[in-house]
């Protein structure tokens, strides 16, 4: 077995989950799911069938990964975050069929306790504030806040907030440089 589960984990027959990933106490991975290598999902974590992990994702305790969720890798999940797949739910109405699918690309945060409702896209390394609940899409290293979550700023790959000036940024921690132009923002290689 190349991961770890916790003895009260459960992790279904098919579910395919990679190298050094640990799965905490009382979690469930459905039989559909895929796990990349060197993940960590906390206590009482859910992943439904149809989702996809990538590589070195971190989801904290409580968070339940739906159907139709893909998570690309380095993204984190705070705790108690919450995901949903059918847009407006009735107990009395399946809506199976109607799953809208969300893709949080590589390297963004979803702060804990953060919602992000159906159908959106969080790009890269966006920085998604504790409490905040998203409607719709996400500017890559866009940082949100409130609700409805509205953009405030810009976030590094390294998880700092950005002071552009003239249209460049540069990250405090790492160095690193940005240009923001178009109401977008690109890390700039060097």
């Amino acid at each position: 077995m190349s991961f770890w589960q916790h003895a009260s984990a459960v992790v279904d027959d098919g579910a395919q989950l990679g190298e050094g990933t640990k799965v905490w106490h009382f979690s469930h991975v459905c039989a559909g799911a895929r796990v990349g290598d060197g993940c960590s999902l906390g206590q009482g974590v859910y992943v439904g069938n149809d989702v996809t992990i990538g590589r070195n994702v971190k989801i904290q305790n409580n968070v339940s990964v739906y159907d139709a969720v893909t998570l690309e890798d380095d993204v984190f999940c705070g705790p108690s975050m919450v995901f949903t797949n059918v847009y407006n739910p009735r107990s009395a109405v399946p809506r199976k069929s109607e799953y809208r699918r969300t893709l949080v690309k590589r390297g963004a945060t979803l702060g804990a306790n953060c919602t992000v409702v159906c159908g959106a896209t969080i790009g890269e390394y966006a920085f998604v504030g504790a409490g905040a609940v998203v409607k719709g899409d996400v500017k890559p290293y866009a940082l949100m806040v409130g609700v409805p979550a509205r953009q405030i700023g810009w976030m590094s790959r390294h998880g700092e907030k950005l002071e552009p000036v003239d249209g460049e940024a540069v990250c405090p921690a790492s160095g690193e440089r940005y240009v923001i132009e178009g109401g977008l923002c690109r890390h700039v290689v060097l």
